[in-house]
């Protein structure tokens, strides 16, 4: 088991919702007899134990004489629901403390705590769902764009267990054509001869498809760091308001506004970005602007992105060609206040020593215009040797890249050694490589992997 306290079958509650003031809060009870447990706390418990499965039960939660709230019961019968046990769902009003006290109705009357995903474990144990699914349920859940959300529904959807049920069903035939060979042979000094390696030419060929996949899934996923850099009043403040949409930033004409950095996700193209603005890069004998100023040089450093900025209407100065030439950061120098008369731009010579510089474009923070081209220089540098198109199958985990890999390796090898070794040779790599699949979906997996992947599950999910 993945945690000594997870127990199958064994009725379990959890709040569902976020404990916060809203019209409606959810709590999920699930194992064998929970039906028939909330029944007893329920104003209608016939009504309650015969109600078949996927249907609403209207009546009230009670302690004792006492009615606590008016509710819809959701109602799930084994197999069909999502645990695949007797599932109900109590539908409540959203006040924290009206749904505690139905949580706490619940544990006081024969259910138990629920652990971090644990109804997802019942799932995944009673055949509701592979690991591949399970996760992207998780994978949903901290999503931070809509792309990264189709994605990840596509897993749950079943498309990468599909993909891998598929590339399993090419190595089991090929073991099953040797298994006949080795057993039957006419000739056992041509049996490496009649060896067909072209099931698994396509096996090798989907796997690597599905390893390539994994840097582009996690891009949407975990997104990249893009940090503004520039000199004071270089109006940094001015396009972080502007990409966010909201005043986040403040912005004044006296330099040294900003000291800290301050951070908010935006979503450029689908690709979740972790956007920083920082404080203007001087000299200054002012201990925090200074600490700031610090602060600024260390977040871009680990920058996937430098966005440095700088004031069209004055050019680039020493300072920030210093910057600029010591950045070992992919870079993007971007002209501000372009919606002014006079601009001046830098010549490709001056230019020409700043390794790191990727792109120039021109914007005006103020007007917004520019702002599409500074999102398409953005989307290029951080996808750079990354793809990033959509494919029907991606993996979602750096877990299910690593299995995937070592099955990659294993199919490999098997077409290497029937070359100049015998069929059980091949059989081994093959086993090898089902096995490594295997834990992909879950079908073989160590305690301690499940333990790892449900840990990581919020309570109630």
């Amino acid at each position: 088991m993945p945690n000594p306290k997870y127990a199958p079958e064994e009725p379990i509650c959890a709040i569902a919702t976020p404990l916060a003031p809203s019209a409606l809060g959810i709590v999920r009870a699930s194992g064998k007899n929970s039906i028939e447990l909330l029944s007893k706390l329920f104003s209608r418990p016939k009504a309650l134990e015969q109600a078949p499965g996927n249907t609403l039960v209207y009546g009230w939660i009670k302690d004792g004489d006492i009615k606590i709230d008016e509710v819809m019961v959701a109602v799930y019968r084994a197999p069909k629901s999502f645990t695949g046990e007797d599932l109900v769902e109590i539908n409540c009003h959203g006040g924290p403390g009206v749904v505690m006290s139905i949580q706490n109705l619940l544990l006081n009357n024969g259910f138990r705590q629920a652990e971090k995903g644990e109804f997802t474990f019942r799932a995944y144990i009673n055949g509701k769902a592979d690991l591949t699914k399970a996760e992207a349920v998780q994978e949903i859940i901290d999503s931070h764009t809509g792309e990264g959300r189709s994605r990840a529904a596509g897993r749950l959807a079943g498309n990468l267990f599909q993909e891998i049920s598929s590339i399993k069903t090419l190595i089991t035939d090929t073991l099953a054509a040797i298994e006949v060979e080795i057993e039957y042979p006419e000739d056992e000094e041509t049996i490496a001869d009649s060896f067909d390696t072209n099931n698994l030419k396509i096996a090798e060929e989907r796997l690597k498809a599905l390893v390539d996949s994994w840097k582009g899934e996690k891009l949407y996923q975990d997104g990249a760091r893009v940090v503004l850099c520039g000199r004071t009043n270089a109006g940094k403040s001015s396009l972080f308001n502007s990409i966010l949409k909201e005043e986040r930033a403040i912005v004044s004409d006296i330099e040294g506004t900003t000291r800290d950095w301050i951070e908010s996700f935006v979503d450029i193209d689908g690709i979740p970005v972790r956007l920083f603005d920082t404080a203007g890069l001087r000299e200054t004998q002012d201990v925090i602007e200074a600490h700031g100023v610090e602060l600024t040089r260390s977040l871009s450093k680990d920058a996937d992105v430098v966005l440095y900025l700088c004031d069209s209407s004055t050019g680039l100065i020493d300072d920030d060609l210093d910057f600029l030439k010591s950045c070992k950061e992919p870079l993007i120098l971007v002209w501000n206040k372009c919606d002014k008369d006079t601009s001046h731009t830098a010549e490709d010579s001056v230019l020409s020593s700043v390794k790191m510089l990727k792109d120039q474009v021109k914007i005006s923070a103020k007007t917004g215009n520019g702002l599409n081209d500074l999102y398409k220089a953005i989307k290029k540098v951080i996808t750079c040797g990354v793809t990033t198109e959509r494919v029907q199958a991606g993996l979602g985990s750096a877990r299910q890249k690593s299995a995937v890999e070592e099955a990659l390796e294993s199919v490999r090898h098997a077409q290497f050694v029937a070359e100049d070794f015998t069929l059980d040779a091949v059989v081994q790599d093959l086993e090898e490589a089902l096995n490594c699949l295997g834990e992909v979906t879950g079908e073989v997996t160590p305690d301690d992997v499940l333990g790892s992947i449900f840990s990581h599950f919020c309570v109630g999910k």
